[in-house]
């Protein structure tokens, strides 16, 4: 006989495809900043400061744009929330490097934001990030691209990285 719990899923189960990457993206940069008003900042130079968080929100920016566009080429879901819902495997352009661009430009855009807080504890805060997606989007996004698109997108995971 099953438990309440089998029934209702555990706790950590039942956070999976429940939170939006881009809420969870936007709570985390307000806990970075947060971080860095209340830990030592870095003395950065200005170009450093400046520069290095241009240059990743562009390349960030473009990541996730240029991905959200492959997914629409191919028309299948973009949607997070709905992996259930795709109908392809997209390997070219970006997905060619990544299975996760669009969540690695979003990280480009948190590291960019640490360097311009100048913040160690707020770059460690981004961390954040990285480990609840792999827990609570990834992984279970895997499993559902794996039940709907089979043995291609196997073979797509065993031969792109996750994240780089």
């Amino acid at each position: 006989m099953r438990d309440a719990s089998d029934l209702l899923g555990s706790p950590v189960s039942r956070l999976e495809l429940k939170v939006p990457p881009d809420v969870v993206w936007v709570l985390v940069a307000g806990l970075m900043w947060l971080a860095s008003r209340y830990t030592p900042q870095l003395s950065l130079p200005s170009l450093v400061r400046v520069g290095v968080p241009g240059l990743l929100t562009v390349v960030g920016v473009w990541l996730m744009v240029r991905a959200r566009m492959l997914l629409d080429e191919s028309n299948t879901t973009w949607r997070p929330m709905t992996p259930r819902q795709a109908k392809a495997v997209v390997r070219t352009g970006v997905y060619h490097l990544s299975r996760n661009p669009i969540y690695l430009g979003m990280l480009a855009v948190l590291v960019g934001w640490a360097v311009l807080l100048s913040s160690p504890a707020a770059l460690a805060v981004s961390a954040v990030f990285v480990l609840y997606l792999d827990r609570f989007q990834i992984e279970p996004e895997e499993r559902a691209l794996s039940d709907v698109l089979g043995q291609e997108y196997l073979e797509y995971q065993a031969t792109v990285r996750r994240w780089i």
